[in-house]
């Protein structure tokens, strides 16, 4: 995180919901929904941020103003004040939101998520037989 520069209030900022694909456009969703990906976290986006060398503030305490409950936004640096960018390769705000997306379902914290659902389903079977139609 980087909270020296004096400009901070006029980095861009990315929310969450941009880039979720459970999110239609009228909610928020700013990517298209096959580029998007699902229920990032600003940590995610922020850790993303780090990954792509950009530098970034997470503000936790924030929230998206359409979904209060969504907490926490991303301020980015994507161009120096003398007009370069931080990052050649991403130049406006959309080209990093499709490369966040791409780096978020690979986050670490998110494969240990997947990895515990999936042993966790695995550990309790269901009972076959059960569930059909009820006899009057």
């Amino acid at each position: 995180m980087d909270g020296g520069t004096p400009n901070f209030k006029t980095w861009n900022i990315i929310y969450p919901v941009y880039i979720n694909s459970k999110k239609t456009i009228a909610e928020g969703r700013r990517i298209s929904a096959t580029k998007a990906c699902e229920n990032p976290t600003a940590l995610e986006i922020g850790d993303c941020c780090g990954h792509l060398k950009i530098p970034f503030a997470i503000e936790i305490d924030k929230a998206y103003p359409r979904d209060y409950m969504q907490v926490g936004r991303v301020r980015v640096l994507l161009k120096r004040p003398d007009g370069s960018a931080t990052n050649p390769l991403i130049t406006s705000k959309k080209q990093l939101m499709i490369r966040i997306a791409e780096l978020v379902p690979r986050h670490p914290g998110r494969l240990k998520k997947q990895e515990a659902a999936a042993s966790a389903s695995n550990a309790a079977p269901s009972k076959p037989g059960k569930g059909g139609k009820k006899k009057r």
